[in-house]
């Protein structure tokens, strides 16, 4: 053995030191992920962020996701009594079909809340709020100010009092005062008055009721059935606005399906000058890819942006920026279809004496066929979801409803709602496109 065969490594060494680089790499790599990790700790603020969150918020958001509120309130310059379900005009109770916990009298109004909890307007201005475990807080105007009496002790923190409203803040419902207004707030669970408003005569009664006026009952509108009644009454509810949101969750998913089905029609063509196999000029082919590539760059919600300062808003604006961002996609999706197909059954067609069209008809697309009708459903059922949001900027479609909801800071059982359908939207398309993806590639109609 020579002294340089002495010298160079043996494949134990070798072998070594390989393992020592793995394991170095297998350190380094957490390492670096770690220390990333670390820098989004700081750079977005999460310790921030943590002493910021107001979950006493959230949970109150969260409530009035499903809880309704019925507010009593009394002009304490008229003294008039209203009562009226989250504060709408649309939804005021009339004279003499008052909720049974409200009674009124002539020389007082009740109201009883929950847990032994009640409220008492009286006939000289005054109010009393009656706490099963406090006891009885009066609250009376005195020469342009309120003045409040307590039992003895320290104030509770439930207890606000500023210079010109009083409020009490329970489990039981909230009251307050000022000079002009005492309001006391029930809580409820439900969507109240989803079905039927307050104007309709089939408010207020029970699933069995309502279907034995249905099937049998005697017509409370002589011009037509009870049946009709309660569908129109339903339909044309102006709190809810069904028949508006039924519209609106057409509109959503017109402009995806126009969008997605126009892109498709339109770049199936023009896909062909992006494919290697089909165009051999190379600025050609460059310059269709780049165009793919710029349409796709820019975001779907920066073309809504433009063309609704272009066309001005509408649920055709949001389709056509939906059909711009698709083209760029289904471009680079379709050309790489058409580079992959099988080059032996177009060889075949050509062997016939077919031309080209003729080739392209019987001889790529039956190819690529499922695989794009697989992408296009595929991205209908995302665009659905993409929908909502576009029409949110141009002013159609669920997504307005939506945010118009979310924009009053207190109609959130309505964005409960909204959300509701928007997921039973999605489920339902992506059913939709799953079926008919089966359908038309397989053939299978079993299931959905």
């Amino acid at each position: 053995m020579t002294a340089a065969d002495a010298s160079a490594p043996t494949v134990r060494d070798t072998t070594l030191a390989l393992f020592a680089r793995k394991r170095r790499t297998a350190m380094l790599v957490p390492a670096a992920i770690l220390l990333y990790l670390v820098y989004i700790f700081f750079a977005f603020d999460i310790p921030g962020l943590a002493q910021r969150a107001r979950m006493d918020n959230a949970a109150i958001l969260m409530s009035d996701f499903w809880i309704h509120k019925t507010h009593v309130t009394r002009d304490n310059r008229t003294g008039e009594v209203t009562v009226s379900i989250d504060g709408e005009t649309r939804a005021t109770y009339p004279e003499g079909k008052l909720p049974e916990w409200v009674e009124v009298a002539e020389d007082q109004v009740g109201i009883t809340l929950y847990d032994g909890h009640s409220v008492v307007y009286r006939a000289d201005g005054s109010a009393e709020y009656r706490h099963p475990g406090y006891g009885v807080i009066t609250v009376r105007p005195e020469g342009g100010s309120l003045v409040l009496t307590l039992p003895e002790g320290p104030v509770p923190d439930w207890i606000n009092v500023a210079d010109n409203r009083i409020s009490v803040t329970t489990d039981a419902g909230r009251f307050s005062m000022t000079r002009n207004r005492t309001e006391t707030f029930r809580y409820q669970g439900g969507w109240a008055l989803f079905f039927f408003t307050l104007d309709s005569a089939f408010h207020g009664k029970g699933i069995g009721e309502l279907a034995a006026l249905a099937v049998s009952g005697e017509r409370l509108d002589p011009a037509r059935s009870n049946l009709a009644g309660m569908i129109s009454d339903f339909w044309n509810n102006g709190l809810w606005r069904h028949k508006d949101v039924a519209w609106a969750i057409g509109e959503t998913i017109l402009m995806a399906f126009l969008g997605t089905f126009i892109a498709a029609i339109i770049t199936l063509p023009i896909a062909f000058f992006a494919a290697a196999n089909f165009t051999k000029v190379w600025a050609v082919r460059f310059g269709m890819r780049r165009f793919f590539d710029f349409v796709r760059g820019v975001d779907s919600l920066i073309w809504t942006i433009i063309l609704a300062r272009a066309f001005g808003p509408g649920p055709m604006t949001g389709a056509l920026a939906i059909l711009i961002t698709d083209i760029g996609t289904f471009g680079k999706q379709f050309s790489e279809t058409l580079e992959n197909i099988d080059e032996k059954q177009v060889e075949g067609i050509r062997s016939t004496g077919a031309n080209a069209l003729q080739r392209a008809r019987f001889g790529v697309l039956p190819q690529i066929t499922p695989v794009l009708l697989a992408q296009v459903l595929y991205a209908f059922e995302s665009n659905t979801r993409s929908a909502t949001v576009i029409g949110a900027i141009v002013g159609g479609g669920i997504g307005l409803l939506l945010t118009q909801a979310i924009a009053t800071q207190k109609d959130w059982e309505d964005v409960a709602y909204y959300l509701v359908l928007i997921v039973l939207m999605v489920i339902a398309m992506d059913t939709l496109s799953g079926w008919l993806r089966r359908r038309l590639i397989k053939g299978d109609t079993s299931g959905v």
